[in-house]
C-alpha cells in the first residue's frame, strides 16, 4: 500500500454505535513505565465483550521491521502468524455499559492521516468524551500512591488528580497528536500521564495498569473487574517487601525517595495523588531493576528524562 491509501477499514457488517459514548485510547510503543498501556490493551481486549467498527491498516501505518510480527514454528513448518493490531471497537464494562476504544501500537508513519480517520470516526459517533493514558518513569517511591499529570480540556480532572504540572517540551506520541486535534476540536478530552517509580520503569508493575483503569474510571464512570489484579498485587507486595527488608541499599534508597516525595506533596498546592495506593511488582522482576539502576544510574551528562 502506498501511504495515499486508506488509513482504516470499516467492518462488514457494522456493529450497532449508540451516539455519545466515552472513547477511551490507549497505543503502545511510546514511553510504557510498568507496562502499564501493554497490560491495559491486553486488559481491555480480553476482559470485554468487543465488536470491530474500524481496523487501522499496518501496511500503511506500522514498520515492520521495528516491531516484527509474531509467527509460530512447528518442527517443520509454520503454523500461525500473528500481526499487530489497531483498531476501533465497541467494548462493554463490568456492568454492561459500552464505549468506544482505540487499542494497539502506536502507528510508525501516516500521524496526520491516522489523526484525522480517528477524528473523523469519533464525530461520526457522536463520542462524549476522550481519554487515553500512558505512563513515564519518575523519581518516586513505590510506597506512596501512584499519582498523575493530567493534560487536556477537562479542568476539573485537571484541578482534582494532576499532582504534577510542568511546563516542559517532551517528544510527541500519536496519543499527543490525537490530544492535541481534539482540544483544537472542542472536544472533551484528558490525558493522564501515570508517574512509575524509575526503577520500576522495565518491570510489569501492576499497580500501573491498576491506576491506568482506575485513570479511566475517574474519566469516563466506566466499571472494571480488577480482583484478579489487585490479588496479584498483594503477594507482589509481600515479596517486595522482603527483598526491601534484605538490603540496607534498597531501604536507604527507598526512604529517600520517600522523604523527597512527602516534601513535595507537603509544599505543593496541587491536587491530592490518584488512584492506587501501594501494590507492588514481583520480586524477581524488581530485584533485577533495582541492581540494573544502582548498578547504571545515568551521570549528569546523561539527557534521559
Amino acid at each position: 500500500m502506498a501511504l495515499s491509501d486508506p488509513v482504516f477499514t470499516r467492518a462488514t457488517p457494522a456493529p450497532s454505535v449508540p451516539s455519545g459514548l466515552p472513547l477511551v485510547i490507549a497505543l503502545t510503543g511510546f514511553s510504557d513505565a510498568g507496562s502499564a498501556v501493554s497490560r491495559l490493551v491486553t486488559q481491555l481486549r480480553e476482559a470485554n465483550e468487543t465488536a470491530t467498527l474500524a481496523a487501522f491498516e499496518n501496511d500503511v501505518l506500522l514498520d515492520y521491521r521495528a516491531r516484527r510480527p509474531i509467527i509460530s514454528f512447528d518442527s517443520d513448518h509454520l503454523t500461525d502468524y500473528r500481526p499487530p493490531r489497531l483498531d476501533l471497537t465497541v467494548m462493554h464494562d463490568a456492568l454492561g455499559q459500552p464505549f468506544l476504544a482505540l487499542t494497539g501500537y502506536e502507528p510508525d508513519f501516516a500521524w496526520d492521516a491516522f489523526s484525522a480517520a480517528v477524528l473523523s470516526l469519533a464525530a461520526e459517533c457522536e463520542v462524549a468524551t476522550v481519554t487515553w493514558v500512558h505512563s513515564i518513569p519518575m523519581p518516586v517511591p513505590h510506597t506512596r500512591p501512584l499519582g498523575a499529570t493530567v493534560s487536556g480540556t477537562r479542568d476539573e480532572l485537571t484541578a482534582a488528580h494532576s499532582v504534577w504540572q510542568p511546563q516542559t517540551q517532551v517528544p510527541a506520541s500519536a496519543g499527543h497528536l490525537l490530544e492535541y486535534r481534539f482540544a483544537q476540536a472542542g472536544a472533551e478530552v484528558a490525558s493522564f500521564v501515570l508517574l512509575v517509580p524509575h526503577y520500576l520503569a522495565e518491570t510489569e508493575y501492576p499497580a500501573a495498569v491498576l491506576a491506568a483503569l482506575d485513570s479511566i474510571t475517574v474519566a469516563t464512570g466506566l466499571v472494571f473487574d480488577s480482583d484478579a489484579l489487585r490479588e496479584e498485587n498483594r503477594a507482589y507486595l509481600e515479596k517486595v517487601e522482603e527483598q526491601v527488608a534484605g538490603s540496607d541499599e534498597l531501604a536507604r534508597m527507598v526512604g529517600d525517595l520517600e522523604q523527597r516525595y512527602d516534601a513535595y506533596m507537603a509544599g505543593s498546592t496541587n491536587a491530592s495523588p490518584l488512584i492506587h495506593t501501594g501494590d507492588l511488582p514481583s520480586a524477581d522482576e524488581i530485584a533485577a531493576e533495582l541492581e540494573r539502576y544502582l548498578a547504571s544510574r545515568p551521570g549528569p551528562d546523561d539527557d534521559k528524562p
